[in-house]
Order: C-alpha cells, then structure tokens, then sequence
C-alpha cells in the first residue's frame, strides 16, 4: 500500500517539477542555515526567536528576571520625567517581587524588594549630573524701584 502512496506523490512531484512550478523559489541554491552545526534539540525555538525578535530574557525563570529588571533598574528610571513616576515604577517592581516572594518558584535566588527613597535619590543624581541647572541672571530693570503687582483674576 505505501508503494502507491509513494508512487503518486513522486508523480505530482514530476508533474511539477516538468511545469515549472519549482524553478526561481526563494532561497534556491542557498546552503540550508545550520546545517553544517551540531544537532540542537531547541533549533525551532532559537530560530523563532530570532525571527520575532523576542528577547533572551523571557526564556528565564521568574527570580531571574526579577533580579536582571532589579539590575537594569537605574537605566530604566534616567527616562522617566517626574519623581512620582519613579515612585510608581518602583512600587510596580516591589509588587511583583512580593508576590514572587510570597509563592515561590523556579530557582532559589534571592531576590529583595527595591529601597524607593534611594531609587528616588539615584534618579535625582543621576538627572543632575546629566543636565547641570544653569541659572541666568535675572534682568535688572531701572525704571522703578517698586515691584510691579501682578493681579490673580482667578483667584477670589
């Protein structure tokens, strides 16, 4: 039974071949990729992930993650603008490393939640050394020595 199986999909093979319908298929003559590598039993998932541009980190268990997003944390809080940004982004950080905390899995890594206050500090820091506060001099005006009032409408 399987010779006729064979036999009529060898003929559509030939069929199509004859047609044309082989030629000027992309990647023709190209040398199959990793073939000259050793057997990998994870090659689909390496090559899917290079195709999406998924980062390697998401492959890591929960406590690792964690810690690298730890590491990372003061690259990450230099782009935000306000310090309760900051706050927010490290109280979401500390969340998940309590609940981590609270049903542990994967290794046993030891992981601590972040000190808010000292993040907060090395984010003030760190914008301080990026952009040093210029402070102009003020204009002097020499046509009265009284100071100008300024009226607030939109205060009763």
């Amino acid at each position: 039974m399987t010779t006729g199986w064979e036999a009529a999909v060898e003929a559509q093979i030939r069929s199509a071949q004859e047609r044309g319908e082989f030629d000027n298929l992309p990647g023709a003559g190209k040398p199959i990729p990793g073939r000259d590598m050793p057997y990998d039993e994870g090659w689909w998932i390496r090559s899917f992930m290079e195709r999406e541009q998924i980062p390697s980190d998401l492959l890591l268990p929960t406590p690792l993650q964690l810690r690298r997003r730890i590491e990372q944390l003061p690259a990450e809080l230099r782009d935000l603008p306000t310090e309760e940004a900051v706050r927010s982004y490290v109280a979401d950080l500390n969340t998940e490393v309590v609940a981590w905390l609270r049903t542990p899995t994967g290794p046993r890594v030891v992981v601590r939640p972040v000190n808010v206050e000292e993040a907060v500090h090395r984010w003030r820091t760190d914008r301080e050394r990026a952009a040093p506060v210029v402070t102009a001099p003020a204009p002097q005006h020499a046509t009265s020595a009284r100071p100008r009032r300024r009226w607030r409408w939109w205060r009763r």
